[in-house]
């Protein structure tokens, strides 16, 4: 039986679909908030970290928060699989947008993405996690391969939109064409597009492969079955079982939303300190801040093989899902806690690169334990007929966390050491302490999750 990696088939049309459409996203993410900072004359927005911080918060937001209506559009009406096609059109379109100069077209551009993610994220979790039997041992290790092809596009999506946006030398090429260097930016969110089209193709000529993974009739009732009972079936009360699940589900919600709201300060503050505290030369070579956006998704492609061969290797003996969420959040808050001595030496001087490359990778191997951890762990502990459904509910945390991350990074002010100082400090001590919470609670989240691990 053919396989992919010792896995289902269809697992390399996922892994390489959410490969491009990462490229995408996380091209964009890389310049935006310092296209937002930059100022007017150079091409940006002149906006103040402030206000870019909300714009970044309220757009990451709304990013997450659309897969609830996503999730339950593809179990009502569309099937994941037909979701994540429409999705991702609309995703390309957002991009190409963006490549237009005007605050018109910017904005059109995020709305456009927003409502293109939100049908096309939690619909490719869905299908990844309907490749395999609830009792398949090889469940988290398929969803770390998974989120290994993420972050191949995450990694590599910084350094073309980041050379197409920031660079000296293209900004020279635009001259050279006669065109103003400032519309650098532009082919930078354009450049992200063309990466959402490579996906699109990609997953339509590999369709076949999915077999009837993602089709409407999979996430609901059986074939045969009228409108009526159909409905019927969805307005089934839930099960005691059911019940207890959800709960272990929403329990496990907060700490993925505070999760996200620290973590996502790659983005936001972390990119701008970057920017205008870090010393980014590497053998005499001056390079883009939004570059450094590149080395998480890196070392998530490096570590992200070695927690699959762990899982399995474990097998029955691994952690169980809440003790891998504990280990997550306090590796989260030992990186973000290394900001803390970088701020205070980025009062007497820009500071070294590396700062921010032991920071990411603190976190990342805390990701690697929570990220695809608790998308595995929803897809096995949600009602079947709500998969989709309640993956855009879990979502929701992401969605949460990253308005959080926007809200925190308005106090980021590279002129006030104490400020920034005080900022890291507090988002380290509430990863670790939510690492210990997460210790006292884990016996009772195993209790409501009722044998599954």
């Amino acid at each position: 039986m053919k396989t992919f990696f010792g896995h289902p088939v269809g697992l390399a049309n996922l892994f390489f679909t959410e490969m491009w459409e990462r490229f995408s996203y996380y091209g964009m993410r890389a310049i935006l908030m310092l296209y937002m900072v930059e100022v007017i004359a150079k091409g940006g927005m002149g906006l103040s970290v402030a206000a870019a911080s909300q714009i970044y918060g309220i757009y990451t937001m709304a990013v997450y928060l659309a897969s609830m209506p996503g999730g339950y559009i593809a179990d009502t009406y569309l099937g994941a699989r037909y979701s994540v096609l429409i999705g991702g059109i609309i995703i390309a379109l957002g991009h190409f947008t963006m490549a237009f100069p005007s605050p018109a077209t910017f904005y059109t551009g995020l709305v456009l993405i927003v409502i293109g993610t939100g049908m096309l994220k939690p619909n490719m979790s869905t299908m990844v996690g309907s490749l395999y039997a609830p009792d398949d041992t090889r469940r988290d290790a398929g969803f770390s391969i998974y989120y290994m092809g993420v972050n191949i596009g995450a990694a590599l999506s910084p350094l073309v939109c980041g050379y197409f946006a920031q660079t000296k030398e293209f900004k020279a090429m635009l001259l050279n064409w006669g065109l103003p260097e400032h519309l650098s930016w532009h082919f930078g969110f354009g450049a992200a597009g063309v990466g959402m089209t490579f996906g699109l193709i990609m997953y339509v000529l590999q369709w076949k492969v999915l077999g009837d993974i993602g089709l409407k009739k999979k996430n609901a009732i059986p074939e045969g079955s009228t409108a009526e009972e159909a409905k019927q079936a969805l307005a089934k009360p839930l099960t005691h079982q059911e019940k207890q699940r959800i709960g272990a589900i929403a329990m496990l919600f907060f700490f993925n939303a505070l999760f996200w709201a620290i973590y996502e300060q790659g983005g936001s503050s972390l990119n701008v300190f970057s920017e205008r505290c870090c010393s980014n030369v590497i053998f005499g070579w001056e390079f883009p801040a939004s570059w450094m956006q590149t080395f998480q998704a890196v070392f998530v492609i490096a570590l992200a093989p070695v927690f699959s061969w762990l899982w399995i290797k474990l097998g029955d003996k691994q952690p169980s899902a809440p003790g891998k969420f504990m280990f997550g959040m306090i590796f989260l808050g030992l990186g973000i806690a290394l900001m803390v001595p970088a701020s205070m030496l980025a009062a007497q001087g820009k500071v070294s690169f590396m700062w921010l490359v032991f920071v990411y990778l603190f976190q990342v191997i805390g990701e690697l334990c929570l990220s695809p951890v608790g998308l595995s762990t929803v897809t096995k502990l949600a009602p079947v007929r709500f998969l989709s459904l309640t993956m855009g509910v879990w979502f929701l945390g992401n969605s949460l966390g990253n308005y959080l991350a926007g809200y925190l990074s308005t106090f980021f002010d590279e002129k006030n050491a104490q400020s920034m100082i005080t900022l890291y400090a507090s988002m380290g001590g509430a990863g670790i302490t939510a690492g210990f919470i997460l210790f006292l609670l884990t016996p009772t989240i195993k209790k409501l999750m009722s044998g599954v691990k």
